[in-house]
């Protein structure tokens, strides 16, 4: 696949405290700015790699917005997660002439705190069990800062895996192979742990997709994550640094662990 993983989005009640509680896990953490018209604040924590994670707070109800429906209903975690097209425009009509629900590309942008306006466009399906496409209009450098930002005490690299719960492997299988412009990956039972998952390929990392299939620990995991926030990211892995499970309380739900 030529597409790589741009950022992965963690919503959040407090942005405040969830910076807070980021550097406490050893991440550096960049203020991001405001988005116009939409009542949300950003900060971010960017990795060596270029991917990034995007800690997202709202100060006021947008409830047209699913980010923020998730985070009203069943609290902070992992919500959504983009890739960085190579064109959005020509990568969007080809997902759709391959049959994709993807919607046109829309315009976005925010402010940052040194009042430099960041302009993208972004594309998505209406169904989350894909992730939506984010390009950059103005330098990328804007939008994901480089330097010492990108160094963490922890010793996190980049993201090396996204987990993404569905509840129709086989369809959404097909729906990424759209997506991707590749033959359909294989799906796997994983014996004794209650669930099915298909590996796909990324530049630089690795996407990942489990639905329940059965009793197990992992299946009853699964299901309980698409009742409460539905097909979404379930679980991040990260490079770097020995493998190790992060605090999920200071990460503001989100399960994130070190893969090595």
């Amino acid at each position: 696949m030529g597409f790589q993983i741009d950022h992965v989005v963690v919503a959040v009640a407090n942005l405040d405290e969830a910076i807070a509680d980021y550097r406490r896990l050893g991440f550096t953490v960049e203020a991001g700015g405001e988005h116009p018209g939409r009542g949300s604040r950003n900060a971010l924590v960017v990795f060596g790699d270029g991917s990034y994670f995007e800690l997202i707070a709202f100060d006021r109800p947008a409830p047209d917005f699913r980010w923020w429906q998730v985070l009203d209903r069943s609290g902070p975690g992992l919500v959504d997660y983009a890739l960085l097209p190579r064109n959005i425009d020509a990568d969007v009509a080809a997902a759709q002439s391959r049959g994709l629900d993807f919607e046109n590309p829309e315009d976005g942008g925010r402010e940052r705190p040194d009042g430099e306006r960041l302009i993208w466009k972004t594309a998505r399906s209406k169904q989350s069990d894909t992730p939506f496409f984010c390009g950059d209009v103005t330098p990328r450098a804007l939008r994901v800062p480089e330097g010492a930002v990108r160094q963490h005490a922890n010793g996190a690299l980049g993201i090396g895996s996204v987990v993404v719960a569905v509840t129709d492997i086989d369809r959404s299988v097909g729906r990424y192979a759209a997506l991707f412009g590749e033959p359909a990956a294989d799906v796997h039972a994983l014996p004794g742990l209650g669930v099915r998952v298909a590996h796909l390929p990324a530049d630089r990392s690795a996407i990942t997709l489990i639905t329940p299939a059965a009793e197990g620990p992992a299946g009853q995991r699964v299901a309980a994550h698409l009742e409460s926030r539905g097909e979404s990211p379930f679980a991040i892995g990260l490079k770097g640094t020995p493998p190790t499970t992060l605090d999920i309380t200071l990460s503001h739900g989100a399960p994130l662990e070190f893969i090595g």
